[in-house]
């Protein structure tokens, strides 16, 4: 089986070695088709080795030794369990239904092979941390799959907004590697191993183990290392306050936006601290943190997909408050069900952050939900594939979301650590905001009055060659200003009157003219605007909407089903615990899976139960209030805006945590950076040592040369001097020391 194991990973590695070294010589189509047969055998190897697993057989064991220090062995291996096939089926399948829709997403893009070496580079990335059975290849992948979402949020790079998010992304996440880093030093110093099986079995012994971190106060060792691992995963999955780079990685195609949001980069926390099990339950304290984070993530970050009217940000949003359903459950130690959501949400997430590419691309590359409506008709596949998961996002019963998440919200009903009824309460409060922001997103798409007409009247005139490169045209109003920046605009020309403003970024646009009148705006993007990539129009006509082409309906179709089915199969495996019995450890004093247990009577019972239960009505409540605001009343929110004013100017500007981020972390950076420069490397380096060294060079040389007279006496005495001076101090010294 070892063969097997080994497939898993490196089958995409080489996919994604050939498209990114010998792309240009293979070719579109041959780089995709390698790329695709890469996570095609490593999904494949997946299911053979889950099937192995569910016979009774695993896997933990050493493939390689990198190094050995004293006692301590660094190697690559792999722990082969439930939670690890679970992870690794989850990860090559939406990774698969991900690189089959890039063909069609990104056909145009002249990074087309770049990008595919990237995202297999990505899942490859993935998977040796779910893999691993040690702390350092643990953190090889999570350092890994960092990296390469630093390369593909910025993947159009000649974005500001693109190179802005990659930075935001990567600093905010090694704000939570520093604790991360914190924690594994910890474990590694007082149980001298790096192995997964070695830790848990010391474990034990440091339960009551006290450390001083500040003045004579004891802290637990346990609960500031497992507090320091999760602030690593508070980075990697996205938890307040270190959640701020997640919404702007929405600057990245797509299909990266699917990988990062729902099957990967994000759930890495999830899995590391669902791993670390044995650890979490000998700390009330970290367990209480956890779930407070969780919760406050929850509810506030889903306030948030309320006000935004790009389609990819809506789904983000939703993204950050599902992992804060997950990791409401993990301080709740029900693990087994927070991996349940995990594995529900990464095919409904999947399904829609891709169906909201084909959106974009129908719309031809308008994201503005607000521009939108009645989409039904023109993109059907879409259409349902949507709704389908929609209904499993907001939990409706039979449908995959519904049973992992009554799970959760049931599970911190019965939890007993401190916190758990404040974050039952704000769970409960997100179904309502879940259903309300998803619904507002899918009724302003799908149903309703067609808005794209309107808003795209005056389109046409002026498309540049490189992408959206030049002007959208929106009718209404009168002219005011216009404006050119960063790009080579050798003429603009407007005749007539009508023109309210119009607004140039990019480059290589020649010619701009309007002529006629109630032009309202026109403005113009860079060759990637609005997640674009090379598509000219030339009229009117070309931007009706349509279906996008099957190699982006077929994925949406694929996890479609899962998205419907594979909650009900999964729910007693998973709600029970019975699938993780000897991975996950939950100790007695915990009741919440017993509780579930307990209450479980099977799927059909559970669903059926759930239509009475309290979830299921505010669940309705918030679809119904997002169709009576968005297709009845449609005057309302405008109201409610204005009412509430502040509320809307703090969501606006994302609890100003961007600003305090920018400002602590970015700002503090940067004063650090400076700080060293300007006083190690300039001062103390350049000062001091190198300087320093060459003023005291100079002050001996002084001296010396005042030694230098010339005169042979002046020599002769010095001899005299260092005759004496052997003769009647170091002779004698080396004689009674002998």
């Amino acid at each position: 089986m070892k063969t097997a194991y080994l497939l898993v990973p490196f089958a995409p590695l080489v996919g994604s070695m050939l498209a990114g070294f010998a792309g240009k010589a293979l070719g579109r189509t041959n780089t995709h088709r390698v790329a695709i047969l890469g996570v095609l055998v490593s999904l494949l190897a997946s299911l053979w080795v889950m099937n192995d697993v569910w016979q009774g057989n695993t896997f933990n064991g050493p493939l390689y030794t990198w190094a050995i220090i004293g006692e301590l062995r660094m190697e690559v291996g792999f722990q082969i369990d439930q939670l690890t096939t679970m992870m690794m089926v989850v990860v090559t399948f939406v990774s698969l239904m991900v690189h089959i829709y890039t063909i069609g997403y990104m056909e145009e893009d002249p990074g087309y092979q770049r990008f595919f070496s990237y995202i297999s580079l990505f899942t490859f990335s993935m998977l040796m941390l779910v893999m691993s059975n040690n702390l350092l290849q643990l953190f090889f992948g999570w350092e890994a799959v960092g990296l390469v979402s630093y390369l593909l949020i910025g993947f159009w790079y000649t974005k500001p907004s693109a190179i802005y998010a990659n930075l935001k992304a990567f600093m905010v996440n090694r704000v939570g590697d520093f604790g991360f880093v914190l924690g594994i030093g910890l474990l590694v110093a007082w149980t001298g191993s790096l192995d997964y099986a070695e830790i848990f079995a010391a474990a034990p012994n440091l339960e009551k183990v006290t450390i001083q971190l500040i003045g004579d106060t004891p802290w637990s060792l346990i609960t500031v290392t497992c507090i320091c691992l999760f602030v690593g995963a508070m980075g990697k999955s996205a938890q307040f306050p270190l959640h701020v780079w997640l919404p702007d990685s929405m600057e990245g195609p797509t299909p990266i936006s699917a990988l990062i949001h729902a099957a990967t980069m994000v759930t890495a926390g999830i899995f590391m601290v669902s791993r670390m099990s044995p650890l979490y339950e000998m700390s009330e304290v970290a367990l209480s943190f956890v779930m407070i984070i969780g919760a406050i993530t929850a509810f506030f970050m889903g306030l948030m997909g309320i006000i935004q009217n790009d389609i990819k940000r809506v789904v983000a949003y939703s993204t950050l408050s599902q992992l804060g359903y997950m990791t409401v459950a993990l301080g709740a130690s029900a693990y087994s069900v927070a991996v349940f959501h995990l594995m529900t949400h990464a095919f409904f997430k999947a399904l829609l952050f891709l169906g909201a590419g084909s959106v974009i691309i129908g719309m031809h590359h308008d994201q503005d939900i607000r521009h939108m409506g009645g989409l039904r008709k023109y993109m059907p596949i879409t259409w349902i594939t949507s709704l389908i998961g929609s209904l499993a996002l907001v939990g409706t019963p039979f449908f995959s979301g519904f049973y992992s998440k009554e799970s959760i919200i049931e599970a911190v009903h019965h939890a007993n650590v401190p916190g758990s009824g404040i974050a039952y309460w704000a769970l409960l409060s997100g179904v309502f905001v879940t259903a309300f922001y998803s619904f507002r997103m899918y009724f302003l798409v799908f149903h309703g009055k067609p808005r794209f007409a309107a808003a795209h009247e005056a389109h046409g005139a002026g498309h540049g060659t490189a992408g959206h490169g030049a002007a959208h045209g929106h009718a209404d109003a009168v002219v005011a200003s216009a404006a050119a920046a960063g790009v080579n605009v050798d003429t603009i020309t407007i005749t007539g009157d009508g023109a309210d403003t119009i607004t140039i970024t990019g480059d290589q646009v020649d010619t701009i003219t309007i002529t006629g009148d109630a032009v309202d705006t026109i403005t113009g993007h860079d060759a990637h605007g609005h997640d674009a990539h090379g598509h000219g129009h030339g009229d009117h006509h070309a931007h009706v909407p349509h279906e996008s082409p099957w190699v982006v309906t077929v994925p949406l179709v694929l996890l479609a089903i899962p998205s419907i089915i594979i909650g009900a199969i999964a729910a007693d495996a998973f709600i029970t615990g019975r699938y993780f019995e000897g991975v996950i450890t939950v100790f007695d004093k915990h009741p919440a899976m017993e509780a579930l247990t307990h209450h479980w009577h099977g799927w059909v019972a559970m669903a059926l139960h759930g239509f009475t239960s309290l979830p299921f009505w505010l669940m309705v409540a918030g679809i119904a209030t997002a169709w009576y605001f968005y297709l009845v009343n449609p005057a309302i929110p405008a109201r409610l805006q204005q009412t509430f004013k502040g509320i809307y100017t703090v969501l606006e500007n994302k609890y100003y945590l961007d600003r305090f981020n920018e400002w602590f972390f970015a700002g503090g950076a940067r004063r650090l950076g400076s700080g060293l420069w300007k006083r190690g490397d300039q001062g103390l380096i350049d000062g001091l040592v190198v300087n320093g060294s060459a003023r005291l060079v100079g002050w001996f040389s002084r001296v010396l040369r005042q030694g230098q007279t010339g005169f042979l006496s002046h020599y002769a005495i010095a001899m005299i001097i260092g005759l004496a001076f052997l003769l009647f101090w170091f002779l004698p010294l080396l004689a009674s020391a002998q």
